[in-house]
């Protein structure tokens, strides 16, 4: 086919072929155009390629680097949690010994104080049970947060009656307010909640004694108050009060409020109270105003009575405890006067001491006693849950018994009560000692 027709001019053929010529080679600039782009497409994709290859070996260092921090951070984690395990272990084991002669030391510091002092020795009596009063509050503390601490903490909750709480905080910290001279007082209430009666127990001295310490003058007034499904637990004082700024910080370990010397104590009592409610889900609130006292509150679930309109905790009138025998099975020699004289001379009862399970069977007799105080810790691979089952086997009966221990482990509190035996930590006061077999006996 021809582009220039035979007829046309010689100039008017040149002019055709010019413009067939520039359309052609229009053609094959964009033709190149096209070709350089892809060769730029294809360079272009090969250096991404080359880019993707380098991040990525990038990424697999970072990632290997990362791996090996894990493993680092694994390693030293593990060996945290085993040196937190070898702690608690160790204060679990060491309980006993150093609790041990603080438990017989207060006995004896309070047969004591009941004999005939001139002022002298009523003065330096006194400020030896001081003395034995902050050890035995500090060492509380510290194994408190140990157990706390601890992810293997078990707890033991029970419906546990406010009022009976009450009476026993009342007799336990009325002799420290009336040093005071402050007015310490317990609305009486008839609230059975749901909690661990001995954290329980632990957040309300913690709190009582907080209040005491930081009033110097006025009142603290402990109650329950009824919200729906809830019970609050409220402290109240007259005391020096809180700084908005230092309402969190009184939670923590060493944290005290107002001046050096004010109150004394290491700081470590609200550090107790956050972590058990913490670990109870008891919530806990504090208002205060600086210069005109403080309250905490304690939010606890309500025990509902049944269709009778009971509930498992039953208040009993207690009995009188003169003349009634007590088997102490106690392999101290120290612990062993202890009880003695207490149980003998303060009590009225009729004490029985023996060193083990053999010799509380030989010492025993026909007749079972009215009471068994065994301490757990005993000689020869004995303990006193051993002694306990050993005793009421060989009578028959289900003597009523109670568990004494330093030791905070779980094992001996489940063990305590399969067979409804109450445990009590050491150290015990004679007025706590009082209150509770004026309980078990009634």
């Amino acid at each position: 086919m021809s582009f220039v027709r035979d007829s046309d001019s010689p100039d008017r053929q040149v002019e055709k072929l010019a413009r067939i010529s520039d359309v052609l080679i229009e053609r094959i600039d964009r033709m190149e155009e096209m070709r350089g782009s892809a060769w730029s497409m294809f360079q272009a994709a090969v250096a991404l390629e080359q880019e993707i290859d380098a991040r990525t070996r990038d990424l697999e260092r970072a990632m290997a680097d990362l791996s090996e921090r894990n493993r680092e951070l694994a390693i030293a984690r593990a060996a945290a949690e085993e040196a937190n395990r070898s702690k608690t272990r160790f204060l679990r084991a060491a309980s006993h010994d150093l609790l041990q002669p603080l438990s017989a030391a207060r006995l004896f510091l309070t047969a004591l104080r009941d004999t005939s002092l001139d002022p002298f020795q009523q003065e330096i009596t006194e400020r030896l049970a001081g003395a034995f009063e902050s050890v035995e509050e500090l060492m509380h503390a510290v194994l408190d947060i140990s157990r706390l601490d601890s992810q293997r903490i078990e707890f033991h909750r029970k419906p546990v009656n406010l009022g009976e709480l009450f009476r026993r905080l009342a007799i336990e910290y009325a002799p420290v307010a009336e040093a005071k001279e402050l007015a310490l007082g317990f609305v009486p209430t008839s609230a059975v909640v749901d909690s661990d009666p001995i954290f329980l127990r632990r957040i309300a001295q913690n709190l009582v004694s907080n209040a005491i310490k930081y009033t110097e003058t006025g009142k603290v007034l402990v109650g329950a108050r009824r919200r729906g499904d809830r019970v609050w637990l409220e402290v109240h004082d007259t005391g020096i009060g809180i700084p908005v700024g230092d309402r969190n910080r009184i939670f923590d370990e060493f944290q005290r409020v107002g001046r050096e010397g004010v109150a004394p104590g290491m700081g470590l009592g609200l550090s107790i109270v956050r972590r058990a409610c913490a670990k109870l889900g008891h919530p806990i609130a504090v208002e205060s105003e600086p210069g005109h006292g403080t309250v905490f509150r304690v939010s606890l679930p309500l025990v509902e009575p049944d269709e009778d309109g009971h509930v498992e905790v039953v208040n009993k009138t207690p009995v009188a405890l003169r003349g009634r025998v007590v088997l102490v099975v106690e392999n101290d020699p120290n612990m062993r006067r202890a009880y003695e004289l207490v149980l003998r001379d303060q009590l009225g009862m009729v004490p029985r001491i023996a060193g083990g399970t053999a010799e509380a069977l030989a010492t025993m007799g026909e007749e079972p006693p009215d009471l068994i105080l065994a301490d757990y810790n005993l000689d020869n691979d004995d303990n006193g849950l051993a002694a306990i089952r050993a005793l009421r086997a060989a009578v028959g009966v289900s003597v009523p018994a109670v568990m004494i221990t330093a030791q905070r482990a779980p094992e001996i509190a489940r063990a305590c009560a399969e067979i409804a035996v109450p445990l009590v930590e050491k150290p015990i006061r004679r007025e706590e000692m009082q209150m509770l077999f004026q309980r078990i006996l009634s």
